[in-house]
């Protein structure tokens, strides 16, 4: 496995004029790590297997050479992305429109859970991109009104979750349908063994790129954890949102009903708070997470299933209200903050019953974590 080298300027990574101009509007400074090494190999038509998390930029480093080569004269499907969740398809979807507002791709997300009838009518209009979830996807192909025969590259995003929600059938189904003759590449946050051999299985001589952890911006999160009784917790998470004067802040609790029964208390104290997770509708997920995008709810409480995939650049603060299960879970949540070059606080409440597993946590995540004192215990 290739580790990325330093990042370059994407100057020097030869991209279309058109997509230059659209990344210099967005802000976007140095390539990360991942975009250096997979940009390059994608521009050349090489397969690619590449293993990176989410908030490194991955996105951007196959909607770039997808862009440059699609021709959005031909009104076909040129490109496939498939994602595991209907947000994830959305997030990919509007970064398409960004990166390529001046090549006048025509890209369109296909999910679940919705009509179908204006998803055909995008297909119909000529969409060169489309991004999905695999049931959805698999459904438009078997009511004739979304045809892969001239899709000359596929991405699988998040292999790794795909395979993991039991995907995996649906998927090769997809590979099977698209011409044989085609660009294949996987993105996947682990390396377990059945991505490796769906990457053996669907690509060819794939350029292999990992992105380790500690290349991954862990420098722009400040870790720090507070010692907090249960039945404190609401009036500790208060009194953080006091003293940091956040701006957006994303909370974690484990299940459904922890996230509704916060979601109450912090409501009935007068906080513009929602929750998203796995029991609400489609639209009503959408509709929260756009009134968080656009700045009118200060908290947000979420699962981490719902949030996985969650692409906000202005989180300023997550909390960790109920202890991370593992390593890998703690990295997920934290990865929410500090993102496109930005710093980022993430807080985890250590309760009396926690020490020993946080002592793991934090040995395991391999960052240094700062304690604060709580002013509701130190004016005890």
């Amino acid at each position: 496995m290739t580790l990325a080298p330093s990042p370059a300027r994407f100057g020097e990574l030869a991209i279309h004029p058109d997509i230059s101009k659209a990344i210099d509007e967005l802000g976007f400074m140095a390539p990360t790590p991942v975009q250096v090494r997979a940009i390059p190999a994608l521009q050349r038509g090489r397969d690619l297997f590449a293993q990176a998390q989410t908030g490194t930029g991955k996105t951007a480093a196959f909607a770039i050479p997808i862009l440059e080569r699609i021709d959005p004269a031909l009104k076909r499907p040129q490109a496939l992305i498939v994602v595991p969740t209907r947000e994830l398809a959305l997030q990919v979807t509007r970064e398409f429109g960004a990166i390529g507002k001046y090549r006048h791709a025509h890209e369109v997300a296909i999910y679940g859970g919705v009509p179908y009838g204006p998803q055909e009518r995008a297909l119909a209009r000529g969409a060169t991109i489309v991004v999905g979830t695999p049931g959805r996807l698999l459904d438009h192909i078997e009511r004739g009104t979304l045809d892969l025969r001239g899709v000359s590259v596929v991405i699988l995003d998040e292999a790794d979750r795909l395979l993991d929600m039991g995907f995996a059938p649906e998927v090769r189904r997809l590979l099977r349908r698209c011409p044989e003759k085609r660009q294949t590449a996987l993105f996947s946050a682990t390396l377990v063994a059945d991505v490796r051999e769906l990457a053996q299985r669907f690509t060819h001589d794939a350029v292999q790129v990992a992105i380790e952890p500690e290349q991954q911006n862990v420098d722009s999160v400040e870790q720090v954890y507070v010692e907090v009784l249960e039945q404190d917790k609401v009036r500790a998470l208060e009194e953080l949102l006091r003293r940091y004067e956040t701006d957006q802040v994303l909370v974690f609790r484990h299940t459904k009903r922890g996230v509704d029964d916060l979601e109450d208390k912090l409501r009935r104290r007068k906080h513009d708070v929602a929750a998203i997770h796995g029991d609400m509708t489609q639209r009503e997920r959408e509709r929260t997470l756009q009134r968080f995008r656009e700045g009118d709810l200060h908290v947000l409480i979420a699962t981490n299933v719902a949030a996985r995939g969650l692409h906000i650049e202005d989180i300023s603060h997550v909390v960790n209200y109920d202890l991370p299960e593992d390593a890998d879970v703690f990295t997920h949540r934290v990865g929410r903050t500090g993102r496109a070059g930005k710093t980022g606080v993430a807080v985890t409440f250590v309760g009396e019953w926690d020490f020993d597993q946080f002592d793991q946590l934090r040995a395991k995540a391999g960052v240094p974590f700062r304690r604060e004192i709580l002013e509701l215990y130190d004016r005890q």
